[in-house]
């Protein structure tokens, strides 16, 4: 990913959109991700993920043993634990 200023990507816009084909482009302001400059193409493609619906019956038994395997612990909390 290329991470350049918003001043370098203002004077640069075509070069950056050209860029942006092949790969996201992160403009920066004061040292900090501000914006990421995407193909069409990528973002029509994220677009179509975000709303993708699954039911349990689209997973196979390894991708249920994989999330699964991801849920915490369910212990106990003191209030020493909790969050301030």
């Amino acid at each position: 990913m290329v991470r350049v200023s918003a001043s370098v990507f203002s004077k640069n816009v075509g070069h950056f959109h050209d860029v942006a084909l092949t790969q996201p482009v992160t403009v920066t302001r004061n040292g900090r991700d501000r914006t990421v400059t995407i193909s069409a193409e990528e973002y029509h493609r994220l677009k179509r993920r975000d709303r993708q619906v699954m039911s349990l019956d689209d997973f196979t038994q390894d991708d249920l043993a994989a999330i699964l395997a991801l849920v915490p612990d369910r212990a106990p909390m003191d209030g020493d634990e909790l969050p301030v």
